[in-house]
């Protein structure tokens, strides 16, 4: 079922739930009791590469879990500027080999796998209610504290600040991408660290749940929120209350807060991240901004045009007004 909602409308769609009165100050308070001494491995990976150093870096993320990145970077080079990348739900980081191509234009890349989903990162989080389908529904019947995500976003800032504390880095050239739930990650890499400087996402996940639940999207990434009401409410007594916890990790709500330069692809045939919810976040966004609306694309793989552009426009091989970058 393609989104019901028609292109006009939503041009000017903001989303189905006002932004809790208290957001900022919540993520503010989350940030600021963060260590601001990381803890963490960096360990070197030997892959015979002359011209690549490639290691595995590990941290101590919220509620003692460790988290697990790969981190890969041109040898005999310094100021090093770094593209962040987010894999997508239940998934894990790409293989080494998939990361080779921005170190071969000066960039490093690091990518970071999402706590308890398939990659090394470690998932300690004790909850009450269902774990069977996802996490986004996770933890929310305790309340927004301890919600699975609010502690991935968390991952999120933490990775990029250790990252931009190495000797070799150019902490004042960071950028972030990813699609899925790697757009959702991007999205909230650039809202709560000011660092990033351009983010490039495509169909980001985790957007506008109140307008999932309207469209009845029962595709595997949302099903648990399905799951949660017919099996724990199915008379939705506490939908206004868990929806209103979900909003304290809803991505639309985070884009007030980003302040660098977002590109954002969007699928008009997604049938997983309808593309009324990727507007919800669009339109709120403050910063320079810009949609390209890919009509024949669903939920799926991007081919080589858009990963061209992708690729160009982080690292600045294309033409563009550099005064849409301030």
């Amino acid at each position: 079922m393609r989104d019901p909602m028609p292109l006009t409308e939503m041009k000017s769609y903001t989303g189905r739930q006002d932004i809790p009165a208290d957001f900022d100050e919540f993520w503010d308070q989350n940030l600021s009791q963060l260590s601001s001494s990381y803890k963490y491995q960096l360990t070197p990976m030997d892959f015979g590469l002359p011209t690549l150093d490639c290691y595995e870096l590990r941290f101590k993320g919220t509620n003692d879990a460790t988290i697990y990145a790969k981190c890969v970077f041109p040898k005999y080079q310094s100021s090093i500027p770094v593209v962040f990348t987010f894999h997508g739900y239940m998934g894990q980081s790409p293989d080494w080999s998939d990361l080779f191509q921005y170190p071969a234009v000066g960039y490093g890349i690091v990518a970071m796998d999402v706590r308890g989903q398939q990659g090394k990162s470690t998932d300690t989080q004790s909850v009450i209610g269902n774990t069977v389908k996802g996490q986004i529904i996770r933890g929310a019947i305790a309340g927004r504290d301890q919600l699975f995500f609010k502690d991935v976003y968390l991952d999120v800032y933490s990775v990029i600040e250790v990252v931009a504390a190495l000797s070799f880095v150019d902490e004042s050239r960071l950028f972030v991408f990813g699609g899925s739930q790697g757009g959702a990650l991007s999205l909230v890499a650039a809202a709560l660290n000011p660092r990033i400087k351009r983010v490039a996402v495509f169909y980001p996940f985790l957007s506008d749940f109140k307008r999932v639940l309207e469209i009845g999207n029962r595709d595997e990434p949302y099903d648990e929120l399905f799951r949660y009401f017919k099996f724990s409410d199915p008379f939705h007594k506490t939908e206004d209350t868990i929806l209103h916890t979900l909003s304290y990790i809803d991505v639309k709500n985070m884009a007030h807060r980003i302040k660098a330069p977002v590109k954002l692809f969007t699928g008009l045939e997604d049938q997983i991240c309808f593309p009324s919810t990727q507007f919800a976040m669009f339109n709120r966004l403050t910063c320079k901004k810009e949609m390209v609306l890919l009509p024949e694309y669903g939920h799926e793989d991007l081919h080589v045009h858009v990963n061209d552009s992708i690729f160009n426009w982080l690292t600045g091989f294309e033409i563009v007004d550099k005064t849409q970058l301030d």
